[in-house]
């Protein structure tokens, strides 16, 4: 069985603080992308929401607030389904043999996230190359697999190395980079209050590590998206 079709071994790099199988539980098996799913309401999630808003002074059953905690349950459920998704489905068997041996980018990818201190949104974009080994996959699945991490309760530092890790598993390149830039709303709403902060993280592996020639071309392509800004 090779490691795209084993939940198990793709589940390694993608926990860091939890139990692999903990993880593996809350996959839906050939579930392999977020569009089309749909989400529901949480009873104990939106009572807690009730009693959230008693305790900062609200009434839960005025007007404005009457279908709140619903709201507040469907949005979760929205921005926490990356927990859900198939690893195996979501490759899907688009990896394919290409005579190919030079860098492969896929820069400026959207990303959103909840920050697991403080629950609040962070976004930004996320940069990833590789070096095929041979092998080279979808175009499409780059996004996904960013997505797949960043719609979970997350740290930017991990979620960059989830993506480097993962697409370095999947296709066992000559090397991996990743490179993410957030937002922080929790240090633009609260605490420091620096709405223009930005938080920059990187993830290499292989020749992106060890060939400070091959970091470097990428990084160029990095800094080039910053030109058009």
């Amino acid at each position: 069985m090779t490691p795209i079709a084993n939940h198990y071994i793709l589940a390694e790099p993608i926990v860091a603080e939890r139990d692999a199988t903990e993880y593996v539980r809350l996959i839906v098996p050939g579930q392999g992308k977020l569009e089309g799913m749909t989400f529901s309401g949480n009873d104990a999630i939106e009572q807690s929401v009730r009693v959230i808003l008693e305790n900062i002074g609200e009434d839960p059953t005025r007007e404005g607030l009457l279908r709140t905690p619903s709201r507040v349950a469907k949005m979760y459920a929205e921005l926490t389904a990356g927990y859900h998704i198939d690893p195996a489905a979501l490759i899907n068997d688009a990896v394919f043999s290409v005579d190919y041996d030079e860098m492969v980018m896929v820069k400026d990818i959207d990303f959103s996230s909840l920050c697991e201190h403080h629950m609040l949104p962070f976004m930004g974009r996320v940069h990833v190359a590789y070096i095929p080994n041979g092998k080279v996959i979808g175009l499409s699945k780059i996004p996904r697999i960013v997505e797949m991490f960043a719609r979970r309760l997350q740290v930017q530092e991990r979620l960059t190395v989830q993506i480097a890790d993962f697409i370095d598993q999947a296709l066992q390149p000559r090397g991996v980079a990743v490179v993410a830039e957030g937002v922080h709303m929790c240090s633009v709403m609260r605490g420091v209050k620096k709405a223009n902060a930005k938080m920059i993280t990187s993830a290499m592996r292989g020749a992106f590590r060890s060939d400070p020639r091959t970091r470097a071309e990428f990084m160029g392509h990095v800094d080039r998206s910053h030109d058009h800004e």
